[in-house]
């Protein structure tokens, strides 16, 4: 064998060595995990489900492209059925079990609430919580990164709906009785004062039940014009079609929480309602994202996208964008801080969620039954 002809050899068997040697060190980088605690079952759990899919389908690309710098991304998800205790139980197994790099697309403000002190204690990331409680938004005392608009922003429009759009002056609101419910009823009643109102009534329903007759009878008795819900799809659902047999039909907002598609999808009549939404219509959308969630959905086969897909695909596309600049093993402070970085810099993120009048406020969308 002449020298030149060993040289070249040793060459290209220096450089297959070089890529297979690579190719095995990318594909045994640990996997980035996420937790996300949410609800797959009971009244709810359709919106716990949707935003699942939305996040995987998104993450199931990736992961199929390389995943972030040659690490899969694995979301983990647990059912909480949106109940505080299972939630506390899940989040823990999480940390501590999975050891998850972070928190992700938890579900609800109650159950938010409960994993509070876990958080405070621990600092892991908390990231894009369905949420849009203030103890989320104003000055947190977790490490929370947050996409959706906070309820107060939504009950700015809300009240403005109602108000100076309506003339509305009668209105009365029917309340989930738990966390979710007072942050909510906050925001409502603030808004409300700043047009030198109060609401005539306040009724509250139990959480993941559809027991509202009493609301109901309270609302209809208080000459409530309008009537600002707060709740998950099936028990105001439930409210709006008894109101209309008992031919009461006032005027309604309902927060982005309860799920328009499914709120509206069982409305058995004809209702004036508003809802207040997070992220626009993706099927009514000409940004980038909108156009490339739609791709996407149709890729694996899903008919019928909607806002809570599109809200979960978006969690899992910013998250992503961010861990793309940290070194691996993924590192809290840089995660948080690219996060922050992209959502006021990236022109198509900053498009869908950045308020044009106030930077410092996110979006705030409408869809009318």
């Amino acid at each position: 064998m002449n020298n030149t002809y060993l040289k070249n050899y040793l060459s290209v068997l220096f450089f297959f060595s070089f890529i297979q040697s690579n190719f095995t060190h990318a594909e045994n980088k640990p996997a980035i995990k996420l937790g996300m605690s949410s609800a797959l079952t009971g009244p709810a759990k359709q919106i716990g489900e949707q935003l699942y899919l939305g996040s995987n389908i998104y993450f199931n690309k990736l992961n199929k492209n390389g995943g972030i710098n040659g690490a899969h991304v694995k979301l983990i998800v647990a059912d909480d059925g949106y109940e505080p205790k299972r939630a506390v139980s899940n989040t823990r197994r999480f940390i501590y079990q999975d050891k998850v790099d972070a928190l992700f697309g938890a579900m609800g403000t109650p159950t938010s609430f409960a994993v509070l002190p876990i958080l405070e204690q621990l600092q892991i990331p908390y990231l894009m919580p369905y949420s849009g409680a203030k103890f989320l938004h104003y000055q947190p005392t977790i490490n929370v990164f947050n996409i959706r608009a906070s309820y107060d922003d939504e009950a700015d429009e809300q009240i403005k709906y109602l108000v100076e759009e309506n003339n509305h002056t009668h209105i009365g609101f029917l309340i989930q009785a738990d966390e979710f419910g007072l942050v909510v009823e906050s925001g409502l009643r603030e808004s409300l004062a700043k047009h030198n109102l109060k609401p005539v009534k306040v009724a509250r329903y139990q959480r993941n039940s559809n027991d509202i007759k009493d609301a109901l009878k309270a609302l209809k008795a208080s000459g409530a014009t309008a009537i600002c819900l707060v709740g998950t799809y099936k028990p105001l659902a439930e409210f709006i079609n008894i109101a209309h047999e008992q031919q009461f039909m006032p005027d309604y907002t309902s927060i982005s929480f309860a799920s328009s598609n499914d709120l509206f999808a069982r409305l058995k009549y004809p209702s004036k309602l508003m809802a207040t939404e997070v992220v626009p219509n993706p099927n009514k959308c000409d940004a980038y994202w909108c156009t490339q969630f739609l791709k996407d959905m149709a890729s694996a086969k899903i008919s019928t996208p909607n806002r809570l897909h599109f809200e979960g695909y978006l969690n899992a596309m910013i998250f992503s964008t961010a861990a793309q600049h940290c070194p691996q093993p993924l590192q809290h402070n840089c995660l948080m801080q690219r996060l922050n970085i992209i959502f006021s810099e990236d022109k198509q993120i900053n498009a869908l969620f950045v308020n044009k009048a106030d930077k410092n406020k996110h979006m705030v969308y409408r869809s009318v039954f």
